[in-house]
């Protein structure tokens, strides 16, 4: 209640002002609140980690395929023991071109029958 006669600038508990009286004095109250800071939530970091591991393709196969000398007639076929099914085969082994007499020639790799097959 003491603040509140300072602060209307009355004399406190008088009914008459004071003739030497100067300007009352002013009261300023202030109430400053400081709130606590909140604990710190903890956060949760995930790390995902996968490995991947790369493997190369399977190299193409080569099939070399060896017949057996029969003896009779070779069909146009070339002396020596390698055979090739196709060009491919003959390509993939590093014969092509095959020439007639050479280890692997057969008319079926010879399209045109000029003797050289796989041109």
């Amino acid at each position: 209640m003491a603040v509140a006669c300072l602060v209307a600038a009355v004399g406190c508990g008088t009914s008459t002002p004071k003739a030497n009286a100067g300007p009352a004095p002013t009261v300023t109250v202030t109430a400053t609140v400081t709130a606590a800071a909140p604990d710190p939530v903890p956060t949760a970091t995930v790390t995902a980690t996968a490995t991947v591991t790369a493997t190369p393709a399977p190299a193409p196969t080569v099939t070399v395929t060896e017949e057996a000398e029969s003896g009779g007639s070779g069909g146009g076929s070339g002396s020596g023991s390698a055979y090739y099914r196709n060009c491919t085969a003959a390509r993939a082994a590093g014969a092509a071109p095959v020439r007639r007499g050479d280890p692997g020639y057969g008319r079926h790799l010879d399209r045109d029958g000029d003797g050289v097959g796989c041109e």
